[in-house]
């Protein structure tokens, strides 16, 4: 970590000090309602009693599992769909109006309609991460496609090129910025599906634990599991953003 980078992190933890002193403050004073705005100290105390007793991980387990299964799938199967769409005049001209249509809708909306079809266990909530995410996919890699010269694949065939070729040498590194420079918005987007889904009709999981702190209202839960779903996002980012730079040292 560079200087610039450790004074910019300092900056942050100050302000974020000075935001939760001044939020402890006025919570503790009666300024902000603490039945329904709980001090952090009373935020963090119900954090540490979810770990405490260990029944949090059964949760974490059930929403990771959702999530990152969701994301692998919807991955997979949006590139295959964005390269057929692309190099397939036939298959786009069926599944690019398709895609668009599932893009306009908010597609979380299918939430309830994949409990009903899946019931109320994990494939519900991996359908609808995988619809998020598949979509996200399927145009990051057809529009990869799509951006490239179309001068270099006229080149790289006079040169003797095959598909083959045209996908290992043009086609793959040109989707692969696309794909990554959208790999931190499926992240976000998988958590979505995942505690969302849980949310709609779940036994377990953090969506699970979130509907029961709102029908109880139990503010201090609430925060407590939205800071975790934070917590947990913030770190596949920092991921994303490594494997990112990783991948992308060519450029």
């Amino acid at each position: 970590m560079n200087t610039t980078t450790a004074r910019l992190a300092a900056r942050r933890l100050i302000v974020l000090g000075i935001l939760l002193s001044l939020w402890e403050v006025l919570a503790r004073f009666g300024v902000l309602n603490p039945f329904y705005v709980p001090p952090p100290s009373k935020v963090g105390a119900t954090l540490f009693a979810l770990f405490a007793d260990g029944e949090i991980w059964t949760h974490i387990e059930a929403t990771f599992g959702a999530a990152l299964l969701g994301l692998a799938l919807g991955v997979i199967v949006g590139a295959i769909l964005g390269v057929s769409a692309a190099l397939l005049p036939q298959v786009g001209e069926i599944l690019d109006p398709a895609m668009t249509v599932l893009n306009a809708v908010p597609r979380i909306i299918l939430a309830p309609l994949f409990v009903i079809w899946f019931g109320i266990g994990i494939a519900s909530k991996v359908a609808v991460t995988f619809v998020l995410i598949a979509v996200l996919f399927f145009f990051a890699v057809y529009a990869g496609i799509k951006e490239v010269d179309q001068r270099l694949v006229e080149r790289v065939k006079t040169l003797g090129g095959g598909r083959s070729v045209l996908l290992r040498e043009v086609y793959l590194p040109a989707v692969t910025a696309w794909a990554l420079s959208n790999l931190k918005v499926a992240v976000g987007f998988a958590f979505t599906g995942a505690v969302v889904g849980e949310f709609v009709a779940s036994s377990r999981g953090l969506g699970y634990l979130l509907s029961f702190a709102q029908s109880t209202y139990n503010a201090s839960l609430t925060l407590a599991l939205l800071l975790l779903v934070i917590v947990f996002v913030f770190v596949l980012f920092a991921l994303a953003g490594r494997l990112e730079k990783r991948l992308l040292r060519w450029r």
